[in-house]
């Protein structure tokens, strides 16, 4: 899959805003030549090489640390110079700036990474792992995303493949030779191979579902009726005086949002608006608003107040979506003298606590890891996206559907065909087969530099 581009790309690689070090990347056939342009000699590869920054008229432009990494040797598998310099944001631009008029070309988003992919310096899920990595949320995340990275969850995928491929080599030989199929297909083995990459599928289907919680975490909503008590569950859950509380009605007239981590797993939290119907422009804004917020939500929190409403009867009333799980919290059991508990009420989970006091909230936060389906960080050994766990589940589909043309039909011709089904989906992940429209989706949402 190598490549060989013409175009010779350049970028700042480090953040934007005032620094200490400011990093210029630039990777491509013309690097040579740009590098002996700026600092009049062409660096030993891998040495750090102390010298001036020059500009067209041989004038200093900054002084730092030139970095070369001669191909295939280099991050992106071709020639790459790396020029290191004070971090202002001027300075930056000044050195960019001379690397594009000497002939590079500004690098699109994620294009060093998308360079490396394509120059087999690393799969496309390693390479998805940079931008994890970049963008972890949470000490457990970054150190998956660093195993991703040095190809935990990659190795996993290639051993399944290969063993996909010896099972399809062993059914497309019975199908070669038909005279035999019957006991090729009949004396157990191709059958016990089979269920053995199911039940491998089936675990990494498992890691990957809790790898895609620590990645991505969870939209929580927090719903329910005027006062209560939806913001004191808010601000009791971020450990902070996020949303203001008071004894009125109708204090929350828009979607407030925090970022909380509840056992390792980032979650993002919604405070929605008391829903109910008003005559007050503002309030009804701030429903329609709480309402949206409900259809985009993984999971619903309905919050009532255990002496106002004890039945619970305001939710019928609410109209919530269908399809999204909903755990009943039963606030304010203070009032009424009951203790936190967690139980079951009209077909729902419940969790019955004090937000104010934060009594019962962690039953909350158990009950929230365990509906999550999440195993513990220590059981994951990897982060995955939500198009890795679609390919597994289409991988999957397509062994099970070809274990009931082995069993029930002995169809050899049926079996390889899904066999060669499930190879392509699990290959997607690793980017053995990938339509271009999906690299693009995948590299543009990195960050420019990377």
């Amino acid at each position: 899959m190598s490549i060989h581009s013409q175009d010779t790309i350049a970028a700042i690689a480090t953040p934007s805003g005032r620094g200490g070090v400011g990093i210029i990347r630039i990777s491509g056939p013309q690097v040579k030549d740009i590098a002996r342009a700026i600092t009049r000699v062409l660096p030993q590869p891998r040495f750090a090489h102390y010298c001036d920054f020059l500009d067209a008229e041989g004038e200093v432009l900054d002084q730092g640390i030139a970095l070369y990494f001669r191909a295939p040797h280099s991050f992106t598998g071709e020639d790459v110079l790396e020029l290191q310099g004070h971090g202002g944001p001027v300075v930056m631009d000044m050195l960019l700036d001379r690397c594009l008029k000497l002939g590079a070309r500004l690098a699109r988003p994620g294009e060093f990474s998308e360079r490396a992919y394509l120059n087999d310096k690393m799969d496309l899920s390693q390479a998805e792992a940079i931008a994890d990595l970049i963008d972890s949320e949470t000490t457990t995340a970054a150190r998956l995303a660093t195993r991703s990275l040095q190809g935990s969850f990659s190795s996993k995928i290639h051993e399944l493949v290969d063993a996909l491929i010896r099972l399809r080599l062993y059914v497309e030989a019975a199908i070669d030779f038909p005279e035999e199929e019957i006991d090729f297909l009949s004396n157990g083995k191709v059958s016990t191979d089979l269920l053995y990459i199911i039940d491998k599928i089936k675990d990494i289907r498992a890691k990957a579902g809790t790898g895609r919680l620590l990645r991505d975490g969870i939209d929580l909503v927090i719903a329910g009726e005027p006062n209560a008590g939806k913001s004191s569950l808010l601000n009791a859950l971020a450990g902070a005086e996020a949303a203001i509380v008071t004894a009125v009605p109708g204090t929350t007239r828009d979607v407030l949002c925090e970022r909380i981590q509840i056992g390792g797993v980032p979650v993002h939290l919604l405070d929605t608006a008391g829903l109910r119907e008003t005559s007050d422009r503002v309030e009804r804004e701030g429903v329609r608003r709480a309402r949206a917020a409900l259809h985009k939500a993984d999971q619903l929190l309905w919050v009532y107040d255990a002496g106002a409403d004890p039945g619970n009867r305001g939710m019928a009333q609410a109209d919530l979506p269908t399809g999204i799980p909903v755990t009943l919290v039963r606030n304010k059991v203070d009032k009424v003298n009951e203790a936190p508990a967690r139980g079951e009420r009209q077909g729902l989970p419940e969790i019955s606590l004090c937000a104010r006091s934060g009594e019962g909230l962690e039953l909350l936060k158990e009950h929230l890891l365990s509906s999550m389906g999440f195993q513990g960080a220590e059981n994951t050994e990897f982060l995955a996206r939500r198009r890795h766990l679609d390919a597994i589940d289409r991988t999957l589909a397509a062994l099970q559907k070809g274990s009931i043309a082995l069993e029930q039909h002995q169809a050899g011709e049926l079996l390889a065909e899904d066999l060669r089904q499930a190879q392509r989906a699990l290959s997607e992940i690793t980017g053995a087969f990938s339509a271009n429209d999906l690299l693009g989706e995948i590299f543009s949402s990195f960050c420019i530099g990377k």
